[in-house]
């Protein structure tokens, strides 16, 4: 399920909270700073679980907020590694989970404090920071909604 969404307009620009997002095939979303870009596969849209946000919370005695992972949709009852390679769905709207959305030194240094380096950050999300979607068909996805796989059907 959907727990949260979010954009930012601009790279590094504030995680903007909102409750649905309209998305183009092959573009990504509508409003997103990432939008029509294509400087590495799967950046049209990424996934977070909030179980691994949690965790890490837990684990390290953190208070890291749901936008500052810095990802776009935050999920609940999915598990998004085993996403990879695979068509899914978010109500009409098809996506193609692409590679795993690793952390890099940036989300480290922006999640880097007193008690925690950006190494000992990177290290931590390390296989659970999400992942990297191409989005197959235009729509809306809201809040609450569920993420399906795609039962593929033999070809003719």
């Amino acid at each position: 399920m959907i727990k949260a969404i979010f954009i930012a307009s601009e790279n590094l620009g504030a995680q903007q909270q909102v409750t649905a997002i309209d998305l183009v095939a092959g573009k990504g979303i509508k409003g997103d700073r990432n939008f029509d870009k294509a400087q590495w596969p799967g950046q049209n849209i990424t996934f977070i679980e909030l179980e691994e946000i949690n965790a890490f919370n837990q684990h390290f005695v953190q208070q890291i907020s749901l936008s500052d992972t810095r990802r776009n949709v935050i999920t609940e009852g999915v598990r998004l590694n085993e996403l990879v390679g695979k068509v899914f769905r978010i109500g009409k709207v098809s996506f193609k989970g692409i590679e795993l959305c690793e952390p890099c030194n940036t989300l480290g240094s922006l999640l880097a404090n007193e008690s925690l380096s950006k190494k000992v950050i990177v290290k931590a999300f390390t296989h659970k920071a999400g992942l990297r979607a191409d989005v197959l068909t235009d729509g809306q996805i809201d809040v609450g909604m569920s993420i399906e796989i795609a039962v593929m059907q033999p070809a003719n």
